[in-house]
């Protein structure tokens, strides 16, 4: 699978500068990505802190290392 350019928090840090007073136009083009991705973002950590988002970091992880 092929390793996106920008980490969890970038993309967190990107979704929640959506409500200062930046358009979806203004962000996609600041940062290089299309609207589509925006809204994949959106869906996948829209309402994301960043403690949720290292919780699910962990979550995760944990979930990769269990033996079935």
């Amino acid at each position: 699978m092929k390793k996106g350019k920008f980490s969890e928090a970038q993309i967190v840090s990107i979704l929640s500068s959506q409500g200062k007073d930046k358009s979806v136009e203004n962000l996609c083009r600041e940062h290089g990505i299309s609207p589509a991705t925006f809204y994949n973002w959106k869906s996948k950590y829209g309402g994301l802190g960043s403690e949720e988002l290292k919780r699910m970091k962990e979550r995760s992880a944990a979930h990769i290392f269990e033996v079935h």
